[in-house]
């Protein structure tokens, strides 16, 4: 036990800084929850405010499109999940079989590069080509003899829109952690593989995928913290009062009830709803990561 109390002590010793930020920046103002359970009315601050207890909870629940919002919530989230993990590991696998590796390096650069850009710029770009009128994706469509797609606006496309937008942000950078998981796969394995007779399909099915199976499995399960963060920025950007129904998350419902409505002692109440589940789920996905994945921090 002191061995590895001591082998793990410069580990914790580096967490310091990182702990101490953490305390300053997200645990002090954790005395904020307070209002989740006043009528906060800032002028008074929190000692003086109104005491409800959980009025605001209670309006929380009862609010009329709540339900609405949570479900729209945890399906964006997770179909964004279930296509995060799909399309880098499809693509990782093409990227492999590329028999040059200039034009996979070229492509691999090229998918990657959306990964740093913003939702503000990347909103831009989405809200132009998708226009109705002059948007070069219905310009397509028009042109093959259909009716032009209202993909921000009508509550049918505009979750799909945004799924797979995120994918297209995202997919380049997640292809490279499976890249990387391809390097570790011993190269001995598609030797005996050859031998035994298996053509390229069989080896990917045989010997790449299995070798995946372990990244998968622990970048799937720690994406369980998730469930609950369909992603605001993106949302934000996109959406309108007009898709409220299919598009609207427990994120911008905080933004509107918060900033907008200045019901802050419901927004709060929404916030610490949201926090306590999340909390929950970062706990079992840790959970099973460690059984499942022999994930553990050290």
């Amino acid at each position: 036990m002191k061995k590895k109390y001591a082998v793990n002590l410069p580990l914790h010793i580096m967490m310091i800084p990182a702990l101490v930020f953490s305390i300053m920046f997200a645990y002090v103002p954790m005395t904020g929850i307070v209002i989740a359970f006043q009528k906060f009315i800032p002028n008074r601050g929190f000692f003086n405010s109104i005491w409800v207890g959980w009025d605001n909870f209670a309006f929380m629940l009862n609010m009329p499109d709540f339900s609405q919002v949570i479900y729209n919530t945890i399906f964006i989230a997770v179909m964004k999940i279930i296509a995060g993990i799909i399309v880098p590991v499809v693509v990782a696998l093409l990227l492999n079989e590329a028999r040059s590796k200039y034009f996979a390096r070229s492509i691999q650069t090229m998918i990657y590069l959306p990964h740093f850009l913003s939702w503000v710029i990347l909103g831009g770009i989405l809200i132009d080509i998708l226009s109705v009128e002059g948007g070069i994706v219905n310009r397509i469509i028009s042109g093959v003899g259909f009716e032009p797609v209202f993909f921000l606006g009508k509550n049918e496309w505009f979750p799909f829109t945004l799924i797979l937008s995120d994918v297209w942000k995202e997919f380049g950078f997640a292809t490279i952690v499976y890249m990387a998981a391809l390097t570790s796969i011993d190269p001995t394995l598609y030797e005996a593989a050859y031998i035994d007779g298996a053509n390229r399909w069989k080896q990917t099915l045989h010997v790449t995928i299995p070798g995946m199976v372990p990244i998968i499995v622990l970048l799937s399960v720690l994406s369980l913290s998730n469930v609950l963060n369909a992603g605001f920025e993106q949302v934000f950007i996109l959406y309108s009062p007009s898709v409220y129904q299919s598009g609207d998350i427990i994120d911008t419902l905080l933004y509107r009830v918060g900033f907008v409505e200045a019901q802050y002692g419901v927004s709060t109440a929404v916030s610490l709803f949201k926090s306590l589940i999340g909390m929950i789920l970062i706990a079992t996905s840790y959970g099973l990561a460690y059984r499942y994945a022999n994930y553990r921090i050290f």
